[in-house]
């Protein structure tokens, strides 16, 4: 299933993990058919510059609740990389109709799409928040591999929608494929760093920002699993050529507390102001989550230091670390603190 002129669909193509994946499989000499909810510059432009896209990349306008409009970009694809998540521009008042419906809708109406191109195989991001958040019947201090499922019910009960979002979501595309026959493998990333190729600011990127200008808002001293972006786009890429990748894939090597992420911080970046202590909440760290199953079928990573680097020297460049102590606070992520 290697590239050399092999035509693959990537979902949701203009965002931060999704570029990535456009840009590795470009230059593998891929055919790419992306899919966006919407064609201006500010969202496309920067895939249309990348190397190789003149001729080997067309993009399609598909909402992913939208079947006609995602099997058109299906058509005559080998593979599916299914990046995008349906997210809501509004406050939930209706987390069932308005997240968690159309979440499972577009996970099946791609996966329809691929059934009906013939495709060979489909890699679907899911995310770390579906194997790590109070799992069932899996026993304390053990480290949490594929077969950790996050606790959908007690997700629910603290209203924390976007992981029982991807519960759910990755649930529905594994079942699909063993009821269907098609191919499907998914992949659970962690917090995913790097640099960035989309002009606006994605919501881990934020985290990172947040922690070296500071800010008023408390953070949970939360065991957090880092990864960076461009070996998460090489993990999905050896997901789709690797035969043997079968089920569930977590992808988050690199296992830091809050605290010891912004002493790292603090050592790399002395001249940033960064989070105070005591806006770090204390809380217990339960057994880390494992990337044995991606390693062993050739996954490597970069080290945690190098991706930190590579991700502020993008912020500065693009002048999301401007203004520090500024008088226009900086915020952590609402979503992230629900995780």
């Amino acid at each position: 299933m290697a590239g050399g002129g092999a035509t693959v669909c990537v979902t949701g193509a203009g965002g931060f993990i999704a570029s990535w994946v456009v840009k590795l499989l470009l230059s593998r000499g891929y055919t790419v058919h992306g899919t966006v909810r919407h064609l201006s510059d500010e969202k496309t432009g920067h895939l249309k510059r990348l190397e190789n896209a003149a001729g080997n990349l067309r993009i399609f306008k598909a909402d992913l609740l939208d079947y006609d409009a995602m099997a058109a970009a299906v058509v005559g694809c080998q593979g599916v990389f299914h990046v995008a998540t349906p997210v809501p521009s509004e406050d939930l008042t209706d987390p069932e109709l308005q997240m968690l419906g159309p979440a499972v809708t577009g996970t099946t109406n791609v996966l329809k799409a691929a059934s009906s191109a013939n495709v060979q195989r489909v890699v679907v991001v899911s995310s770390m928040v579906a194997v790590e958040i109070s799992p069932k019947d899996w026993p304390e201090g053990k480290v949490r591999d594929e077969r950790c499922w996050s606790d959908r019910e007690f997700c629910r009960s603290i209203e924390s929608w976007y992981p029982v979002a991807k519960i759910i979501s990755e649930e529905a595309a594994l079942a699909y494929g063993q009821q269907t026959g098609l191919d499907v493998v998914t992949i659970n990333p962690g917090l995913v760093f790097g640099p960035m190729l989309q002009p606006t600011v994605n919501t881990t990127i934020q985290f990172l920002i947040y922690f070296l200008k500071g800010g008023p808002d408390p953070v949970k001293n939360k065991l957090w699993h880092i990864v960076d972006v461009r070996d998460v786009a090489d993990a999905m890429l050896l997901l789709y050529e690797v035969p043997e990748a079968t089920g569930r894939h977590i992808c988050a090597p690199h296992v830091i507390s809050a605290r010891d992420l912004l002493d790292l911080l603090k050592s790399m970046y002395p001249d940033y102001p960064c989070i105070a202590n005591e806006s770090i909440l204390d809380r217990d760290h339960p057994a880390p989550m494992t990337s044995d199953k991606l390693k062993k079928i050739g996954w490597s990573c970069r080290p945690l230091e190098e991706t930190i680097v590579d991700t502020v020297e993008c912020c500065l460049r693009a002048g999301f670390l401007d203004h520090v102590g500024g008088e226009t606070s900086c915020r952590f992520p609402p979503l992230l603190n629900q995780i």
